[in-house]
């Protein structure tokens, strides 16, 4: 089982970015976690993080045929994304959508997510945990 994980804009500065909000674990630690994670659950993940939309839409469209599952924290595209939505819909592949916070809970904006109702679910506001629940949840729904 092949898995794709997409990070978005801002990721990257996990770490240091907001420590109070995302921890101090860096992007790179927290695709190790769920790359080791996945194999205890028979799953192989490809980790892939971009800043920019259409990167992330291509992306998206390179899984086709290749991955059996999409993790997607788009970031701030979340709320602003039509394009990132319509790529999840047209490549018709399983994709859970991971936030590290309670978009709820936060800012007004955050509460719209334009990707939840392409996805088979959503993980929010359990930190970097969030990852490793979405795999958990992608996997189990695949077998």
């Amino acid at each position: 089982m092949k898995i794709l994980l997409i990070n978005g804009a801002n990721l990257n500065m996990l770490g240091t970015r907001e420590p109070e909000k995302y921890g101090n674990k860096t992007l790179k630690d927290i695709e190790s976690e769920v790359i080791e994670y996945g194999k205890t659950l028979g799953a192989e993940v490809d980790v892939w993080q971009s800043n920019h939309e259409g990167e992330i839409v291509e992306k998206i469209q390179s899984a086709k045929g290749i991955y059996n599952g999409i993790l997607i924290n788009a970031g701030g595209y979340t709320h602003t994304s039509v394009v990132i939505r319509d790529a999840v819909a047209a490549v018709n592949i399983p994709t859970v959508e991971i936030h590290m916070t309670n978009i709820h809970s936060r800012e007004e904006f955050r509460h719209t997510s334009l990707l939840t109702g392409v996805c088979i679910g959503i993980v929010a506001g359990f930190g970097e945990k969030s990852y490793s629940l979405a795999l958990e949840g992608l996997v189990s729904y695949l077998n």
